[in-house]
């Protein structure tokens, strides 16, 4: 998987958006929320370009005290959001 180009987070008060960067990226209907586990995951691997559901999973359970089941559940479900929101692409 990989980030698409344009894209940046932003804090918005407690909470975390993303936002298009550049005319290519402008659109003015959508805005996309994060929580703050997923603007970490975001934060973690927006800049690398290249990354997996696995990566996902390892930082998860880097940073939170849960099993690599529920980990890797979780990171399969925010990449998806991710590639279903267009910000980033399998």
């Amino acid at each position: 998987m990989k980030t698409i180009e344009g894209f940046k987070m932003r804090s918005l008060g407690k909470d975390y958006i993303i936002m298009g960067e550049g005319a290519s990226q402008v659109n003015f209907n959508k805005m996309i929320s994060l929580n703050s586990t997923a603007a970490y995951l975001w934060g973690e691997v927006a800049d690398k370009g290249h990354f997996s559901e696995d990566d996902l999973k390892e930082l998860l359970l880097r940073k939170y005290d849960v099993d690599e089941a529920t980990a890797a559940k979780d990171a399969a479900y925010i990449a998806g959001k991710w590639v279903e929101f267009g910000i980033a692409s399998r």
